[in-house]
């Protein structure tokens, strides 16, 4: 893509279809990452989700938080939980929308994974500076924020 612009809404445009197809290419690169761990990208997500939360998740709350459906959270989270890693906590709020947390199981998988991601990230994010990712990170959070369904 070339660094001439356009006009606003052709340069915003070209913006998301680069964002639609790195999307793609990050899903694709994902699983492939996450497959020596015997997971998929999906999965990954899900435990990570579960792993940088503070506290319990209900499967709605990871979908929020990992801008998927619930539906698709919660068919990753039964996929997780016949692999015991992840277990169910009541919710004594909703009793049809029970909390998720890892096992110690899920726990100790999503650590390799991450040992693993960061050394990846470390070599890849030096190619970028700081003010780059930090631009990046506030213009897709804005994207984000104009474009939120559950306001």
């Amino acid at each position: 893509m070339s660094d001439q612009l356009l006009t606003p809404p052709d340069d915003f445009t070209a913006v998301i279809l680069q964002t639609f197809r790195t999307n793609g290419q990050m899903i694709t690169w994902g699983d492939s990452f996450a497959a020596s761990f015997g997971l998929t990208s999906a999965r990954w997500q899900m435990l990570g989700a579960l792993a940088l939360s503070p506290m319990a998740l209900t499967a709605p709350q990871i979908a929020f938080n990992m801008g998927v459906t619930r539906q698709g959270a919660q068919k990753q989270l039964n996929l997780l939980l016949d692999e015991e890693l992840v277990q169910k906590q009541p919710n004594p709020y909703h009793k049809r929308s029970p909390f998720y947390q890892l096992t110690d199981k899920g726990q100790a998988l999503y650590q390799r994974i991450a040992t693993d991601w960061s050394q990846h990230a470390k070599e890849v994010g030096q190619v970028f500076s700081t003010k780059e990712l930090i631009t990046t990170l506030k213009v897709l959070n804005r994207i984000s924020e104009l474009h939120e369904t559950n306001k």
